[in-house]
């Protein structure tokens, strides 16, 4: 092994070393118990700032190398954690808000709240740091926060910086992107794209479900839509595109599969996990939440792709050129092993970072089981894999920092209680009214920020409302979860759209539009689990079972109007009828599905006669 001893070597040498060992940190400390909350919390903080620091460039861009200013920096980031470490009994034993803090305590708590937030700038721009400048203005300006107090529970609790968001990126998200990389590293990308191909390559459309199936897939590797789209993309699009589909599609498809990978059990976007810590609950409930949602998300972009292939007459890939399912799997479905794992683990009742730090652990050994994969079991793969895990990690990690400073203030000002009155106020205490501007807030947010802070600003000032307006609880987040994660393929600003676009070569608004008809369901459906949560799988199971029925119809006849085909190409009038009847038995109710089923079997009815007197025409012809 050659080093190179460059300055910029040494640096990327530095990088490396740091990220390995900030992995092994969070292994060591899921696999023998964490520290107290302020010393993991710190730690976790204080391995992210380095990293970043290094990385990244004022200009917000991972390259070229360190400045002096990067590495005074990396010192000021670091000086506050060690003031907290440095004086822990102090810190753990004083009485918050009642016991003065020293000069030197509001100095460091000022400069860590500088440091987090051009960190935050770096990595993910300019909207979550100005976020959250504009609430600390609210906060001195208008709910007149006392200067030591705000400190006090920025810096000195674990209800700021160190809060819940911060926790659940040190125990949560990071052993879940480095099951990741592990999963990356061991060739299981391959896995998922042959896999897709020979389950649906061959199929009407095929191209297009491959791209719907193996996306799915590429979640539980990859926590960002935008990722997934350049990893999946590249792949899928060119064939798309050479199959028939206009490019304008194929990108839709691609963002709208790539953007699901955050909803779609068992590994879900880094929200799911704070969502479990703001509710109380193990992530395992969260996972059975979001099943079925999920599925009907996914049911109806493959339905679009499906009646879309029928509409054009677009075939799928002849066999001969697929790789074989059999194939597949005897060299390389062990690489499933994994996630399987980390399932059977979870549902034992151990911890969910648990069972991550084990589906982590067993990526590697896993590989070695047959010939084609051990070739990716090397000591520098395995560093590479811990290396990239880290790296990852790093946007989500700042952002709940960031994130916290959100926090500090609305939970110091009382903003909550305000907009929560502001909401119900201008809603009228509809509810119906009261979700679509959470809807519509959910999707703004989420265009100028990650997922994860979307979401807990939305928790902090929205989730409240509509609670108090009687949706349950594990709905009301769902909701909120579901249009932070949206804004990925909502137009003006839809960055998975923008990624599928540039590879499809194609315009974004008509990519944009696309991708909001392919993604119907993910829009539809939150509102239908607001009003009936069995889609939740909360109550019986008479009801969720016929909840669920319903609603997968609901969206396979909707799709089918949306495209303008089902069994035949639909008329306007026909279509219409499919759109109406998938609303009705999407929405929950007896009456409202016999409605739906009613109008579905009129225009199954008419196509099927129409395409008998097509037969007849075309035989009478012949003859």
């Amino acid at each position: 092994m050659k080093f190179d001893l460059s300055y910029a070597g040494i640096v990327r040498l530095a990088v490396t070393v740091i990220a390995v060992a900030m992995a092994l940190y969070h292994m060591w400390a899921i696999g023998f118990g964490s520290p107290e909350a302020v010393w993991y919390r710190g730690t976790h903080l204080a391995f992210a700032l380095v990293l970043l620091f290094l990385i990244y460039r004022r200009s917000g861009t991972p390259s070229g190398t360190p400045t002096v200013f990067d590495y005074l920096l990396i010192v000021l980031g670091l000086a506050p954690i060690l003031h907290l470490f440095l004086n822990y009994e102090y810190v753990v034993t004083r009485i918050f808000y009642i016991d003065e803090l020293t000069p030197t305590d509001m100095i460091m708590g000022t400069i860590l709240g500088v440091i987090v937030l051009e960190a935050t700038r770096r990595v993910i721009g300019w909207t979550l740091p100005l976020t959250a400048i504009v609430f600390l203005l609210y906060g001195f300006f208008v709910a007149q926060l006392e200067p030591m107090r705000f400190m006090d529970q920025l810096y000195m609790t674990t209800e700021g910086i160190f809060g819940i968001p911060l926790s659940v990126s040190a125990a949560y998200v990071l052993i879940f992107v480095l099951f990741g990389a592990f999963m990356e590293r061991t060739g299981t990308g391959q896995l998922f794209m042959d896999f897709a191909m020979a389950l649906t390559g061959h199929a009407a459309g095929g191209p297009g479900k491959v791209s719907v199936f193996s996306s799915s897939l590429f979640g539980t590797i990859s926590g960002s839509a935008v990722a997934n789209v350049m990893v999946d993309g590249p792949i899928t699009i060119p064939l798309m595109k050479r199959s028939g589909f206009p490019p304008h599609f194929a990108a839709g498809v691609e963002s709208v599969a790539s953007t699901g990978g955050q909803i779609m059990p068992p590994i879900m976007g880094a929200a799911a996990f704070v969502m479990a810590e703001f509710i109380g609950v193990g992530y395992g409930q969260v996972i059975i939440w979001a099943l079925i949602p999920a599925i009907l998300y996914y049911l109806a972009c493959f339905s679009a792709v499906h009646f879309e292939a029928k509409r054009r007459g677009i075939v799928g890939v002849p066999r001969s050129e697929l790789p074989r399912m059999g194939t597949v799997l005897r060299e390389r479905g062990h690489l499933f092993i994994p996630v399987l794992i980390i399932l059977f683990v979870l549902y034992s009742g151990y911890s969910a970072p648990m069972s991550a730090l084990a589906g982590t652990l067993a990526c590697f050994p896993v590989a070695l089981l047959r010939k084609s994969t051990r070739g990716y079991v090397t000591f520098m793969n395995i560093i590479e894999a811990m290396r990239d895990g880290a790296r990852n990690c790093l946007p989500v990690a700042l952002a709940c920092a960031c994130a916290g400073i959100v926090i500090a203030v609305v939970t110091l000002g009382g903003l909550g209680i305000v907009f929560t009155q502001f909401v119900i106020g201008l809603a009228q205490d509809t509810l119906l009214l009261a979700l679509v501007l959470t809807m519509l807030a959910g999707i703004v947010l989420g265009m100028g920020m990650p997922t994860t802070p979307a979401y807990i600003i939305m928790t902090a000032l929205l989730v409240p409302a509509i609670i108090k307006l009687g949706v349950v609880v594990p709905a009301a987040h769902m909701f909120a979860f579901y249009f932070a994660i949206l804004s990925a393929i909502t137009p003006p600003v839809a960055l998975a759209v923008f990624a599928a676009a540039g590879l499809a070569k194609a315009d974004l608004w008509p990519s944009g539009l696309a991708a909001v008809k392919i993604g119907f369901a993910g829009f539809i459906v939150p509102f239908m689990f607001v009003y009936e949560p069995a889609l939740l799988m909360i109550g019986d199971w008479p009801t969720i079972l016929a909840s669920c029925v319903s609603a997968s119809v609901g969206v396979v006849l909707f799709a089918g109007g949306l495209h303008g085909y089902f069994l035949t190409a639909a008329t306007y009038w026909q279509r219409a009828l499919l759109l109406v009847g998938g609303l009705l038995l999407i929405k929950p109710g007896i009456y409202t599905d016999l409605a739906g089923a009613a109008i579905a079997t009129f225009v199954i009815a008419t196509q099927v006669l129409a395409r008998r007197a097509a037969a007849v025409e075309v035989v009478k012809q012949v003859r």
